[in-house]
């Protein structure tokens, strides 16, 4: 009754089963163990850095990465040209960051990022830079773009404010070198706010981390799919087997013809 599953055809079914089983199995195990790498990450981002950290050269964490971003970064230079960054939320308040090029002893520029001041921007309200050779300490983060959240990308800001914090929005107005980086201080002077890190890129419970999620339930669904359609064409393969030796499939039916025709094949070996 069941040699059926020796035919080329349910060999061709059990080794498709046999392989996309397995292959199931790892898709779906691997797209859980990139959901379970963002919620671990997004968890280290959201842990503040301990008050004793010891800052470490700013060449020393570069590239920026998610192990490098949030930590504490030291620079010496002099402070050159200020800009003012509009448009940026602080614990649900409007206001703007006053942002300050600092040329460091490489001769290379990286910026800064002094403050948080509350109101529309205006570079009256900003207070100057310390004058002379200063060394800076500040939490590293990495370049902005127009799709980083919170920036403001459509362009027309007046001369003197800057709406995307990168090395890609600044070359036009350095003529030095560029940090693809930037800083921001944790103990702003002259009554600013001190702006807080932000988490480095793609270590948030965001979109993509559900989604991840979501790819892992569909993995082992189409295992269950896989083992569902199997049962299904062993049984109706059976069934067929079992009306034919009954009689009860009607004569020349094309559609039964092959599975009637496995028990008088295997007879006739007998």
């Amino acid at each position: 009754m069941h040699r059926f599953l020796l035919t080329p055809r349910w060999w061709g079914i059990n080794v498709f089963v046999a392989l996309s089983i397995p292959f199931c199995l790892f898709m779906g195990t691997w797209q859980l163990g990139r959901f379970e790498d963002r919620v671990g990450s997004h968890r280290e981002a959201g842990t503040e850095r301990p008050s004793d950290e010891v800052a470490a050269p700013l060449d020393s964490l570069l590239p920026v990465d998610t192990r490098t971003s949030g930590r504490l970064a030291s620079a010496a230079g002099v402070y050159g040209q200020q800009l003012l960054v509009p448009e940026r939320d602080l614990d649900g308040k409007r206001g703007f960051y006053v942002l300050t090029l600092l040329r460091t002893d490489s001769g290379k520029t990286v910026p800064v990022v002094r403050g948080w001041l509350p109101g529309t921007a205006d570079l009256a309200k900003a207070p100057a830079p310390p004058a002379g050779r200063v060394e800076v300490t500040g939490a590293l983060q990495a370049s902005e773009n127009s799709g980083t959240k919170g920036v403001h990308a459509q362009g027309g800001l007046p001369p003197g404010q800057l709406g995307v914090i990168g090395s890609a929005t600044l070359v036009n107005l350095v003529q030095d070198p560029l940090y693809d980086a930037w800083l921001t201080v944790r103990t702003p002077t002259d009554g600013m706010v001190p702006v807080p890190a932000k988490a480095p890129s793609n270590t948030g419970l965001d979109l993509k981390a559900f989604q991840n999620l979501g790819y892992t339930g569909e993995w082992f669904v189409f295992v269950a799919f896989v083992l569902f359609m199997w049962f299904r064409l062993y049984r109706r393969e059976l069934e067929t087997l079992r009306d034919a030796e009954a009689g009860l499939l009607p004569a020349g039916d094309p559609a039964d013809a092959p599975a009637a025709a496995a028990p008088a094949t295997a007879s006739a070996a007998e």
